[in-house]
């Protein structure tokens, strides 16, 4: 086949040129397809440029050409998945092959003419979080196209995804029988509850007329417009945010995430794209896609959340872009007035989107990617929304208006659910809205079971602006402080990574922040008051970091470098906070937990590093308790000495239920594998409990599991006399120890347990006697 005259050199690219020929092109308004595939093809110097469109069935077709044989446009068809094109669909993600021959995926088809071009480039057309085509570039001679060939090539592809979306030239898919039938996700709970309502999508794209723009100028203007219109609606929004919390640290939230809005980086890499020719909206959008790219081959949580803040402020320009714009050519995509009730789905939320939704009465969050460290979960927690990460596939599958019901305490989001099960689900909620109404009148009564046992139920917190729950459930306590949630919370840089004790003095901002853990423990303990607060150190790594910490990538990070073991390689930080937590306590008591503790040898270092704060300390706590976290197995063959070192312990039943069956609590097809209620489980319980009461220390359990009915009566029933659990399962918690005698359900749970010594749970004969005697578990 012949072609028109190439560069002399085929690794030559102009992507400037290229978008200003494009938009010469588009603004006759009827340049067809195979002229411009064959405009991209030249300028990128290329000799294939081919471009395939999805069709229903999950089937790409090759619907243009430049270089390929002519007879093969739409005959040429492939699955999703086969041949390289078809894999770029699938994952979603480009591919670049120096020989794509030589790969395994390849499948030739004869009638393209395709087998004499060897370096391959395959780029997803993406639209609404949906792939609708690929666009691919070939070359005869073997070579691997560069890294700004395969970013010019992205946005050609961006430029088509318009055009074909305006068109009517791709089929709408999940729209068939599929789309109705009921479907379960399970996920990761970040905060506890159960909601039932309608579905909205967030993260709907702008619609826009226009990618490309005649006057770069026009559109920086109407881009720093824009920006300056964000940054003071993000102002309100800090404000708003203090009137409503009232507390410092949510408030760091968003001020953080101004300062993000604000960076001029992001902002720069924008006015690039609007001097190459782009609209500010396409620019916008155009780097936002580059960040998804990165944000899906990062493995630093902390990171991906700071990129969901970026992206969460992309999506707010871009809508602020279209309110600025007063010739109506840009026009907005507005969701729904009413939200009230509604269950809100999105791929990632920021901050500031998410008290935008909440502001306008979301009941429930599902997420298709967050962590528990990320703002929007830590906002979630604060403002009692139940939400659910890690549901895969979500918003493909869903629609605005589909019925949902979200229950984070099994971990699930059902769309679409039967009406057999969501009637079950309103009769359950209903039920249990009408015993919290009961559970009120609770909330001051000590906790003491029917045979006269007394229970001490306590909560986690781990931001000032949670204290209020103390008030609400009850509380005996603070049963497990969270310390580094407000640090996640509010971007603190990194700790100095010398171990010299003196050198967080000699650190540029180490004594405002010192200053800001002692104002933030003083808080603590003054609400407090008389109950007593469980100040665990930081407990970072893991999936918990914080910029500058020095965490370096580990397969498993939950075994990796985290916790304790940094506070121990890095005194300094570690010495820091417990000069903190003296100083807030002056005269008080003070409790301090160390966590991930795997060897007596290590509690007594960090206790060390404890007595010389102490000893340098100039006002002493009143009294002052030193205990450890019990959460890697390890420390089980050491409980004798443990015990006689420690002054209390904490079951942390997270960690150790992972570790003990090798089974990553973030893994959602993990989930409910292994049951806390198991012989071995509650054999090393009942072991714990003997050996505390043997050195008289003061024990008790921590975990999500100490906030479920069954599982807390069976922990008071094997000698646990302190819970710690979140707020909002603490009053139904105390509801079924009241009704309980503990003394006639022991020889109940050891004659279950003598029965089935080898079951994989022993849930199903707990959960039947329980029921049986009224206990409405």
């Amino acid at each position: 086949m012949d072609n028109p005259a190439l560069p002399a050199d085929l690794s030559e690219t102009n992507p400037r040129r290229l978008f200003a020929r494009l938009r010469e092109g588009l603004a006759h308004g009827n340049t067809p397809l195979p002229k411009l595939l064959e405009l991209v093809a030249h300028e990128m110097a290329s000799e294939v440029c081919a471009l395939y469109v999805m069709r229903a069935g999950e089937v790409l077709e090759l619907a243009a050409t430049w270089g390929l044989l002519a007879d093969a446009v739409g005959q040429t068809r492939l699955r999703v998945g086969e041949g390289i094109i078809g894999l770029v669909a699938a994952i979603g993600s480009a591919i670049n092959l120096a020989d794509a021959r030589d790969h395994p995926g390849f499948a030739q088809r004869p009638e393209t003419g395709e087998h004499a071009f060897a370096s391959l480039l395959a780029i997803p057309i993406r639209r609404s979080g949906q792939t609708i085509g690929v666009l691919s570039i070939q070359n005869r001679a073997p070579r691997r196209f560069t890294e700004i060939e395969q970013e010019a090539l992205e946005t050609v592809a961006m430029l088509l995804a318009e055009m074909l979306t305006a068109a009517g030239a791709v089929e709408v898919r999940g729209e068939g029988f599929g789309a109705a039938l009921p479907r379960r996700f399970d996920g990761l709970p970040l905060s506890v509850g159960v909601v039932i309502g309608p579905v909205i999508r967030a993260g709907k794209h702008i619609a826009r007329k226009h990618v490309m723009a005649a006057d770069p100028d026009i559109e920086k203007q109407r881009l720093q417009a824009a920006s300056e219109s964000m940054r003071s609606g993000l102002d309100d929004l800090i404000r708003g945010t203090s009137d409503t919390f009232g507390d410092d640290a949510t408030g760091d939230i968003m001020a953080a995430y101004r300062l993000i809005a604000a960076d001029a980086g992001w902002l720069k890499r924008v006015t690039a794209m609007i001097e190459g020719g782009f609209s500010a909206e396409a620019a916008v959008m155009r780097v936002m896609s580059e960040l998804r790219e990165r944000m899906r081959r990062i493995a630093d949580p902390y990171l991906r959340e700071r990129l969901v803040d970026i992206e969460d402020i992309g999506n707010r320009m871009i809508a602020q872009l279209a309110r600025l714009d007063r010739d109506g050519s840009h026009g907005s995509q507005d969701d729904p007035a009413e939200v009230a009730g509604a269950i809100l789905v999105a791929r990632r939320l920021g901050p500031a989107e998410l008290l935008d939704w909440h502001s306008r009465g979301v009941a429930g969050l599902v997420l298709e990617e967050g962590s528990a460290a990320g703002h929007a979960a830590i906002l979630a927690r604060s403002l009692g929304l139940p939400a659910l990460s890690d549901a895969r596939g979500v918003m493909d599958a869903c629609r605005d208006g589909d019925k949902g019901i979200l229950d984070t305490e099994d971990g699930i989001f059902i769309l679409r659910p039967e009406d057999e099960v969501r009637h079950a689900y309103v009769s359950a909620v209903s039920l249990r809205g009408a015993n919290a109404r009961g559970w009120e009148v609770l909330r001051d009564q000590p906790t003491l079971t029917l045979d006269g046992r007394q229970i001490a139920l306590m909560i986690n917190l781990g931001l000032p602006l949670e204290l209020a729950q103390l008030e609400m459930t009850g509380a005996a306590g603070i049963g497990l402080y969270r310390t580094e949630i407000s640090l996640l919370a509010q971007h603190r840089p990194g700790d100095p990574t010398t171990d010299h004790p003196a050198a967080s003095e000699a650190v540029p901002g180490s004594e405002h922040l010192m200053a800001q853990q002692t104002a933030e423990y003083t808080r603590i303990l003054d609400h407090a008051g008389d109950r007593p607060v469980l100040f665990r150190t930081l407990d970072l790594g893991g999936d918990k970091l914080i910029a500058g910490a020095d965490v370096t990538a580990s397969e498993n990070p939950a075994m990796g470098w985290r916790s304790l073991r940094i506070g121990l390689d890095r005194p300094v930080t570690l010495r820091r906070q417990l000069r903190a937590m003296l100083a807030a306590a002056r005269g008080r008591s003070l409790s301090v937990m160390f966590p991930m503790v795997a060897t007596i040898s290590e509690f007594r270092a960090a206790k060390a590093l404890l007595d010389a704060e102490v000893a340098r300390a100039e006002h002493k706590p009143s009294a002052l308790s030193v205990g450890t976290m019990l959460e890697v197995p390890a420390l089980l063959w050491q409980l004798p000495q443990l015990m006689k070192d420690v002054d209390f312990v904490s079951v942390g039943s997270n960690d150790l239920m992972q570790f003990l069956f090798a089974a990553d609590r973030g893994t959602p097809n993990l989930a409910g594998r292994y049951d806390l209620i198991s012989p071995p489980v509650l054999d090393i319980l009942e072991q714990i409990v003997q050996q505390a009461a043997a050195e008289n220390v003061s024990l008790s359990f921590c975990g999500e599991a100490a906030g479920r009915p069954l599982e807390a009566l069976i922990l008071v029933a094997l000698g646990f006399t302190s819970l710690s659990m979140s707020p909002s399962a603490l009053l139904r918690v105390k509801a079924i120890l009241l009704k309980t005698d503990v003394s006639a359900f022991r020889p109940v749970l050891a004659l279950i347990r003598s029965r089935h010594p080898n079951a994989a749970s022993l849930r199903e004969p707990l959960s039947s006697w329980a029921r049986e005697h009224g206990l409405g578990i």
